[in-house]
């Protein structure tokens, strides 16, 4: 934690003003500690609980600045409820404005998700903020540069604020902010945004908007940057941009988001100009603070003034964890503040409350992701047979009509980073509302490419990268490579694949093929015969995927043959109350080839206890919960299965 002597030390007898910068970011809808897919509070996460914590930073220091970093609009079915149903109105506030509104939010930026609902949704939205929203590199019009474009939103906002320095004397400051977004936004929703909305690369922005700032007189620049801390070198386009741009000159603080990872930490140790001790990046005072109100993110600036020039003395950079401050007597105000954000966003949730347990049908088997992995996909069959039967319906007049229909689907809840109470568990019985966005978390819409069937089989091949490789007659590789997350590992119905996982990878874990001679994939039957590589398949999909997010073989705007705003839960929705009972243990299947005296070691979620019936020729056997939470299985991987 954060100590203020140690910090004032640097000042060498100087006069200085200590600026605290506090972030948020990735709040993906989480204002309450609520789960809606389990329909039971939860720990952790919350605004309302990262409330207490902002409090608590802001009487810690005598200025302080408050800002969220994007990604706040989409995540949970409240999102689903103000957008669909309940609608929102000119005049309305949405409630996590309306919470930002009460926290009194100094300035925020936009995320990729910012944009699954609309440009005009996102507008209305922005409408009730009452702090500058500010965007560089998005505009509805670019220019011959980007300082000619028109911007979405301001590129950038200059906060006059009054600031005391360690004598108690004010002096006026002059903050430069300027937000980024990843450049993908406009493939990722195409569907949307083609025509309305366009991008620029990140650090190129920042290189052409940072010395306005200055001119305009900018005392300091903080960048809040909704991309990752990824590669050091610059490359045109990239999505994880943290480093490149904490090298633009002007800059004197970045927030980062967009990875839900938490900076500093060890996470990030191995990457150059990155220096995990002194929470920097190529020198710069950086932050990450998660996501879902896990943390709040701490700068710490000493600054001191000479001759009109403000200077940056020393920085310090933290995070703060909400579950390691759970249960801690919390000052006054501090609670009284989570408590008006709680009030905030009360009607909200009590209208997601209803919406989430109205009935829609009925299931026959239990839908759950503790095993997707392993090959048991019941919860992903039936939305790959809700994304095929539409894709079926909208082109069965079409010239396409004939070609045989494949339907890519990945679980987007699978643990990871989600912990281990982040799997889809819909038990057998009535379906509703709440187990379709436990299903299918994400409002992406659908669409589907036309490729042949060697792109089928890369697509594969880039899903194998999600496992590690075992070597035959090894015990104790863990099964899963912690570095694809969930969303990145596809099934395709109705394929029976086989992997051979002795081999190396052919992609990594960002979709780079590192391997050419590789071959995962020992076979992929449809229809009882070995996949055709020279034939044409329709493969169901959504605008996420088919605009090239997780580079999968095919995925690429030329080869969509369909897309539309058709929301893929709307499509699952509608898919379970025409067919009233569903069950989906019959279809496609994920095999791997027989490691002789082979075991792996594979990390699910406790409550996959009741299921491990589902993986029997697995052997699995127990071997006690890790430190995060997650159930350990040992698997017996030498029957093939």
């Amino acid at each position: 934690m954060f100590n203020p002597s140690s910090f004032h030390n640097l000042s060498n007898g100087q006069r200085t003003v200590h600026l605290r910068i506090v972030e948020t970011t990735d709040l993906h809808l989480h204002l309450l500690p609520y789960d809606y897919y389990a329909d039971r509070p939860t720990k952790g996460i919350g605004l309302v609980n990262a409330a207490r914590l902002i409090e608590t930073a802001r009487r810690e220091a005598p200025n302080c600045l408050l800002f969220d970093n994007g990604d706040f609009l989409q995540g949970t079915p409240m999102g689903d409820v103000v957008a669909h149903e309940r609608g929102l109105k000119k005049g309305d506030t949405h409630p996590v404005i309306a919470a930002m509104n009460t926290l009194k939010f100094d300035a925020i930026t936009l995320g990729n998700h910012e944009f699954n609902y609309g440009l005009d949704f996102l507008t209305t939205t922005l409408d009730g903020a009452e702090f500058p929203v500010v965007s560089s590199n998005l505009a509805t019009r670019l220019g011959a540069a980007p300082r000619q474009d028109q911007t979405l939103v301001k590129p950038y906002v200059l906060l006059d604020r009054i600031v005391r320095d360690d004598k108690g004397e004010t002096h006026k400051i002059k903050v430069g902010v300027i937000g980024f977004a990843p450049p993908q936004i406009i493939d990722w929703d195409a569907h949307a945004l083609k025509g309305h909305l366009f991008s620029r690369d990140i650090v190129k922005a920042a290189r052409a908007w940072v010395p306005e700032m200055l001119e305009a007189g900018a005392d300091l620049i903080v960048a809040l940057a909704h991309t990752g801390i990824g590669a050091a070198r610059h490359s045109s386009g990239m999505e994880n941009a943290g480093v490149p741009l904490a090298r633009v000159a002007g800059i004197d603080a970045l927030l980062t988001g967009h990875s839900h990872l938490v900076f500093p930490s060890p996470v990030f140790d191995h990457l150059p100009d990155v220096d995990i001790k002194a929470g920097t990046i190529a020198g710069k005072p950086a932050v990450m603070s998660g996501c879902w109100g896990s943390h709040i993110g701490v700068i710490d600036l000493l600054l001191t003034r000479d001759a009109g020039k403000w200077t940056v003395l020393g920085t310090r950079s933290e995070t703060r964890s909400v579950s390691q401050n759970e249960g801690e007597d919390h000052h006054e105000h501090a609670e009284r503040q989570a408590d008006t954000v709680a009030r905030a966003v009360a009607t909200a949730h009590a209208e997601t409350l209803e919406a989430i347990r109205r009935p829609v049908g009925q299931t026959d088997c239990a839908l759950h992701s503790y095993f997707t992995h392993l090959g048991v996909n019941a919860s992903l069959r039936i939305v790959a047979h809700a994304q095929a039967d539409y894709v079926r319906r909208q082109l069965a007049t079409t010239n396409a009509a004939n070609l045989p229909i494949l339907s890519a689907v990945a679980p987007f809840k699978a643990g990871g980073r989600g912990g281990p109470e982040g799997y889809t568990d819909v038990p057998a019985g009535p379906l509703a509302l709440r187990h379709i966005s436990d299903l299918y978390a994400f409002p992406n819409a659908i669409a589907a490419l036309k490729i042949r069937g060697a792109e089928v089989i890369e697509w594969l091949e880039r899903s194998a990268a999600a496992f590690n490789r075992i070597r035959p007659g090894s015990t104790g590789t863990p099964l899963r490579n912690s570095d694809v997350p969930g969303y990145n590992f596809e099934v395709i119905e109705p394929l029976h694949v086989v992997y051979d996982l002795s081999q190396p990878a052919r992609y990594d874990a960002q979709g780079e093929l590192i391997d050419a001679e590789a071959h995962r994939v020992v076979s992929v039957e449809f229809d009882g015969e070995p996949l055709d590589p020279n034939a044409y398949f329709i493969l169901c999909t959504n605008t996420y995927r088919a605009g090239g997010a997780g580079r999968f073989a095919g995925a690429d705007v030329a080869n969509t043959i369909m897309s539309d705003a058709k929301v893929m839960r709307d499509i699952l929705h509608q898919f379970v109350a025409r067919k009233q009972r569903i069950c989906a243990k019959t279809g496609g299947s994920l095999r791997f080839k027989a490691l002789p005296e082979t075991s792996v070691l594979y990390e699910t979620g406790p409550a996959a206890r009741e299921y491990l019936g589902e993986i029997a020729p697995f052997s699995p056997e127990l071997r006690g919960l890790t430190r995060a939470g997650f159930l350990r299985l040992k698997l017996d991987m030498s029957n093939g299965v």
